[in-house]
């Protein structure tokens, strides 16, 4: 075999080691998984409250990375593939770990039954997300996002400790119901908003700063109980718009 005909497979794979990955949206990628094994290790050592900070933590950073990568230019596979797995251990097992180590433990079957549905939940509509991700309306969520589903379990968890209400049967049937109810909306066809055709390079008119920042205001004035019933909102916001929809195709429709 001559030297031409010889396949370049090496040349191509020595070409992909040496292209190396993007530091910065990475780094924050990193530093969100990071917030999630800290939650993790934190409901271990039953500190609960700061397991779910580390949740919204993780979050905050999650919405930075995609974000970053956008303005900088620096998307990749690898840097997709790695928030994926990312959000699967921030927003999939974690959550339900923590749910398992704070309430649901004591419901014995019912209990890890529940906090695995969650985590199926998760993993289930991370990979729906990525392979759909070219096909569906990128105004809107298939399913209620992993984050928020994240979101609902660390806020309760944040609420009832804040108020420092004793962790009764009842505590832990709302944590249960509230644990499937997150893991069965994730997978679910119901839209949730996306928020992604917010342009923030668009200039906005000054009441918009306003409402901002009196949004600042009531999330620093009681960040457990606005920041959870915010995503409770934003939970059954998907429902509203299903049905809204559904009765304006039922309106259509030919008697």
């Amino acid at each position: 075999m001559s030297e031409y005909n010889k396949p370049h497979k090496p040349l191509i794979n020595a070409e992909i080691r040496r292209r190396g990955i993007y530091l910065l949206p990475n780094l924050f990628t990193t530093a969100a998984l990071f917030a999630g094994f800290y939650a993790i290790v934190q409901a271990m050592n039953q500190r609960f409250e700061q397991a779910a900070v580390a949740i919204f933590i993780a979050m905050v950073l999650d919405g930075l990375d995609g974000r970053v990568a956008r303005l900088t230019h620096t998307q990749s596979a690898f840097g997709a593939e790695y928030d994926s797995l990312s959000d699967m251990v921030c927003f999939g097992a974690a959550p339900a770990l923590i749910m398992y180590e704070w309430a649901l433990k004591d419901l014995g079957r019912f209990g890890w039954i529940s906090a695995f549905v969650y985590c199926v939940g998760a993993a289930l509509r991370l990979a729906r997300f990525n392979t759909n991700i070219d096909v569906v309306d990128k105004r809107f969520f298939q399913g209620l996002p992993s984050p928020a589903a994240a979101a609902l379990c660390a806020g309760l968890i944040w609420v009832i400790n804040d108020f420092g209400i004793q962790r009764a049967e009842v505590i832990r049937g709302i944590a249960a119901a509230l644990t499937l109810f997150a893991g069965v909306t994730m997978v679910s066809n119901v839209p949730f908003y996306s928020f992604k055709d917010i342009n923030l390079r668009r200039s906005v008119p000054f009441w918009a700063i306003l409402l901002i920042a009196f949004a600042m205001i009531l999330i620093s004035s009681n960040p457990p109980m606005v920041l959870f019933l915010l995503f409770v909102a934003y939970s059954f916001s998907g429902y509203a718009v299903w049905l809204a929809k559904w009765r304006r195709l039922r309106q259509k429709k030919p008697v």
